[in-house]
């Protein structure tokens, strides 16, 4: 991940007022939080190959001069959303910060060239040309293909698999349900790309003239993911007792495509979730073991944030009679450490390109609230509060049922 460039208020004061330069936009306020996600999409893409930050104020007339807006908390708040609210994907590197210029107050938003072009706001990939915002044309897509293979530090997410082939993913789910979540329907209908072109902008293969299928493709769209990602499954215990040793009862190895084997396990989930109904409201349910959202909130959580390098293991689910541990390889990353684990506002990705896939195909709605989400969860359905362990090199998750 690049680092954010620092800028003393004498450079942010030249880069205020170069009204010629391709790297700064500015705005008088927040009204239109879409023209700043263009332009933040834009920075991130880099286009021209400044590899240098993109700066957006807000709080300037086009001329440089300060409108002398109120740079509140609110407003700093909103701008820093623009980086995980899940409209701009792959996550942009960016910071919000206030400073004083020109005497007046203004929010500065600095935006790093990303590591995983092309980046897209709202399924649009959004480029600068001079001191105009445009869509990215194939050949200006291309380009930022081709800059993502030069990087030296990618994810994993995004690693190719030598030994698969471009026939082990699947054309039909690519074109007929990824590609309409992840891209706006009207530049799908513009759409001239090749479909080697379409898998790489989506980082299912390395590029149009290498089809290597990366991590991301098989997970996502592979024929048998787990032919090459040997852990890349979930496994399923229904166990009629308290402790591992005892029997067990049934069993899942939940295999196919990420959609696939999550809807697979949601199903024994809820076959074995005991429901209570009130007849005169014609079967309304009105107490479940566990409430749903807790025990989908937490299987996501666990396959997004697990790690796949390097292990054969899978994201295990494990149903006990008094309570279901969810584990997964690989604790806290990044940011996320044991201490500050569940923490509001606290998050990093291990696997981000897989988190764009999961927000396309509706498995996420909103980044970073996913444990909070399932401890309300719990609270309302009168479960204990969910435990966690992050200290045996992975991550467990307890939810215990109702006493």
């Amino acid at each position: 991940m690049p680092e954010i460039q620092k800028f003393t208020d004498a450079e942010l004061l030249d880069l205020l007022h170069d009204i010629e330069s391709d790297r700064i936009k500015r705005k008088r306020n927040f009204s239109d939080g879409d023209k700043a996600r263009q332009a933040v999409c834009a920075f991130a893409n880099d286009l021209p190959g400044h590899n240098q930050a993109g700066v957006l104020f807000i709080g300037a007339e086009d001329n440089g001069t300060p409108s002398n807006i109120p740079v509140t908390d609110e407003l700093l708040r909103n701008l820093s959303d623009m980086a995980r609210d899940g409209k701009t994907l792959p996550f942009p590197v960016m910071t919000v910060e206030k400073r004083l210029l020109d005497g007046a107050e203004i929010a500065v938003v600095i935006v790093m060239p990303s590591d995983m072009p092309p980046v897209k706001f709202d399924g649009r990939i959004w480029i600068r040309i001079g001191a105009r915002r445009a869509l990215a044309n194939e050949q200006e897509e291309r380009i930022l293909i081709e800059r993502r293979k030069s990087k030296n530090f990618l994810p994993f997410d995004i690693f190719p698999v030598p030994s698969a082939k471009i026939s082990d993913l699947s054309k039909i789910i690519f074109e007929n349900e990824y590609l309409p979540a992840a891209f706006a329907p009207d530049v799908l209908d513009e759409n001239n790309r090749t479909y080697e072109e379409r898998l790489s902008s989506c980082r299912m293969i390395v590029s149009p003239d290498d089809t290597t299928p990366t991590v991301l493709g098989l997970l996502t769209i592979g024929k048998s993911p787990q032919d090459f990602i040997y852990g890349g499954y979930i496994q399923f215990l229904r166990i009629d007792g308290t402790e591992l040793g005892d029997p067990v009862i049934d069993e899942l190895k939940a295999t196919g495509n990420l959609a696939v084997m999550i809807y697979k396990t949601e199903e024994k989930l809820s076959a074995y979730n005991k429901k209570a109904y009130d007849i005169s409201q014609g079967a309304h349910i009105i107490t479940e073991d566990y409430p749903p959202a807790a025990m989908q909130q937490i299987l996501y959580n666990a396959v997004l944030h697990r790690t796949y390098e390097g292990t054969n293991a899978p994201v295990h689910v494990y149903w006990y009679n008094d309570r279901i541990e969810i584990s997964n390889p690989g604790g806290p990353y990044g940011r996320v450490t044991t201490e500050n684990f569940g923490v509001q506002g606290i998050v990093d990705y291990r696997n981000p390109n897989l988190a764009e896939v999961m927000k396309n195909i509706g498995l996420i709605q909103r980044f970073g609230q996913g444990i909070s989400s399932a401890r309300q969860a719990m609270r309302k359905n009168g479960n204990p509060p969910l435990e966690f362990d992050t200290k045996f090199g992975g991550m467990l998750c307890i939810l215990r049922g109702k006493k």
